[in-house]
């Protein structure tokens, strides 16, 4: 369980989300792999209706790796009429066209009309047939809508916990508010601007005194394409030193065989 921080696993799972309803399961491993899947994701809700193996199922406990509270919470139906009670709107997986007149959503679409349901006030479900079949038309007809995901139509086929964990995945990223790019610091932070400037002034006080920043009438312009090539590098505050480290053994005269100080 490589990643996990067990300190965190209350509040991973404190918003509501939808339901995961598997019709048929026909192994408990396929169970158990679903789960975790959920559970990286927050899913909780998870509902089996007439497993092949039973329930409950260690194999599937095993194969979950450590996601007991989405097993321990398993609800057990006979039917999917029973399954779906209480949801608002229900979203049926498919791998192929069916001959129902529904919406066909893609899996960031679904996850947006879920959230949508949740916004409402209402509650949302996804439906998973069995491994081998799929969803017949009767669950299909139970559903508001269906989904189906734009794979390689050479090679199309998902295992169930691959599909589980697709629109588990979807259902978080609509929600999630983590920037798309972060630079993670670790011992160190950005350099500020008097440290850029710091910076600056040592590296083009040693240019000049070299005769680099020749002709004159051309230095304000190549002092500001060097400071604007390191500024937008980002530089940190650890990096500011080194670079400033660099510049010093570069124009210092040492004694033979000695470097600069450590």
């Amino acid at each position: 369980m490589a990643g996990t921080d067990h300190t965190r696993k209350d509040s991973s799972t404190a918003a509501p989300g939808p339901a995961v309803i598997l019709v048929a399961p026909q192994l408990g491993e396929n169970i158990g792999t679903a789960a975790r899947a959920m559970l990286n994701f927050g899913l909780t809700d998870l509902r089996l209706v007439r497993p092949r193996d039973g329930w409950p199922n260690e194999r599937a406990r095993a194969a979950a790796s450590g996601a007991d509270i989405v097993l321990d919470g398993v609800q057990l139906f006979d039917l999917t009429e029973e399954a779906v009670a209480g949801l608002d709107y229900v979203i049926a997986t498919t791998a192929r066209p069916r001959d129902l007149v529904k919406p066909v959503l893609t899996p960031q679409t679904a996850a947006a009309r879920m959230r949508e349901a949740f916004a409402g006030g209402g509650r949302a479900g996804l439906l998973f047939g069995p491994e081998r079949t799929g969803l017949d038309n009767d669950d299909l007809a139970l559903s508001d809508a269906t989904m189906m995901v734009p794979v390689n139509p050479a090679f199309a086929s998902l295992n169930l916990a691959q599909c589980v964990l697709l629109m588990a995945y979807e259902w978080h990223k609509a929600g999630d508010a983590t920037p798309a790019e972060q630079i993670s610091y670790q011992q160190t932070r950005p350099a500020n601007k008097e440290e850029l400037v710091g910076f600056f002034e040592h590296l083009e006080g040693e240019l000049d005194q070299r005769g680099f920043l020749k002709p004159p009438e051309k230095k304000p312009s190549m002092i500001r394409n060097l400071r604007n090539m390191f500024q937008r590098a980002g530089l940190t505050e650890q990096e500011i030193r080194t670079l400033r480290g660099v510049v010093a053994a570069l124009t210092r005269r040492y004694p033979r065989g000695e470097g600069p100080p450590e």
